[in-house]
């Protein structure tokens, strides 16, 4: 037998393999999420899941999932990213609206200091759209460049958010520098969903 062939054989179905693998659906706290998704007829596939804990008793509030054009494990890309990207939040804990609310504010507080004048009005507009959450309800983010970010509840489209720099700041709330906590930021990014 020609090795060459062989090789070039081998070669073929390892990247095969390794598509197939990483085009599968995860499944993080008991929560399936498909491997792709289509975002206005961009094909994204899942960069991540991480669990959001609350409290020092670590309480789990919600599986993240977040869909890129291209994996990536760097953060400072994605938060930059001209690209589509979805970011869905699968509630495993019900959530009063008045904490959800509360912990946007804090979450652009921290992501992008100095911003909250600019950004006000708009984080004031998606706390309006936000409802108690159930456990199994979920809450998605659709970052669309250079028109914003359409958020939906349970499916339902509440409206777009206008602005990159709005779309930044979102994206920084759980990719940057001060993630609500470490685990969700490193699932996002690929690693061990936990």
């Amino acid at each position: 037998m020609n090795i060459p062939v062989m090789k070039q054989a081998w070669l073929i179905s390892f990247v095969l393999a390794t598509t197939v693998c990483a085009a599968q659906d995860r499944t993080c706290r008991d929560i399936k999420f498909p491997g792709h998704v289509q975002v206005n007829g961009n094909d994204l596939t899942l960069n991540g899941l991480g669990v959001r804990k609350a409290t020092f008793l670590k309480v789990n509030v919600y599986v993240g999932a977040l869909y890129v054009v291209q994996p990536l494990h760097d953060p400072k890309p994605l938060i930059e990213s001209d690209t589509p990207q979805q970011l869905v939040l699968h509630f495993v804990r019900n959530v009063g609206v008045e904490d959800l609310r509360k912990g946007f504010i804090e979450g652009f507080d921290r992501s992008s200091p100095g911003q909250s004048a600019a950004l006000a009005a708009r984080i004031a507009k998606l706390n309006t759209w936000m409802p108690d959450m159930a456990k199994g309800q979920q809450l998605t983010f659709v970052r669309l460049p250079h028109a914003g970010v359409q958020v939906l509840v349970n499916g339902v489209p509440r409206g777009t958010i206008e602005g990159d720099d709005f779309s930044r700041a979102l994206m920084s709330i759980w990719l940057g520098a001060a993630p609500p906590n470490p685990e969700l930021k490193s699932g996002l990014l690929g690693g061990e969903c936990d």
